[in-house]
């Protein structure tokens, strides 16, 4: 039973919902949310107050500026995407306390919170790459 417990606990500790997340965002949390994607799907919708930091471009000086008190959640598209766990891989890797996401951009929608849309209109990748 402990090793369940265990599994369940890092879970807890590694991931976050949309719910879980907007409302820590309500409260005023001292919560960072980094979109993993590329900026080109950044530019086309991403959640409100989110920064564009694809995970490809992760080091530090990329991340200088992130407030290293603060809670980073990363996001990508959703379940077919894997940029925020290589974003929360990264910025764990330099030191940040980290979650991911769970079910990302796709999810935060379906949970009827807001997006922000952009201008940019092309392109239909996932900007996970």
């Amino acid at each position: 039973m402990s090793a369940q417990l265990q599994h369940y606990a890092n879970k807890l500790a590694y991931e976050i919902d949309a719910w879980d997340l907007a409302v820590a965002l309500k409260a005023g949390e001292n919560v960072v949310v980094i979109d993993a994607r590329s900026s080109e799907a950044f530019a086309r919708e991403h959640i409100p107050g989110a920064i564009s930091l694809p995970h490809r471009t992760m080091d530090a000086a990329t991340t200088r500026a992130l407030d290293r008190t603060a809670l980073i959640v990363t996001y990508c598209d959703g379940i077919g995407c894997n940029a925020s766990t290589k974003g929360a891989y990264n910025l764990a890797r330099l030191g940040f306390r980290v979650k991911e996401l769970i079910g990302g951009l796709d999810w935060w929608k379906r949970d009827g919170h807001p997006t922000t849309h952009g201008a940019s209109a092309g392109g239909a990748d996932c900007g996970c790459n």
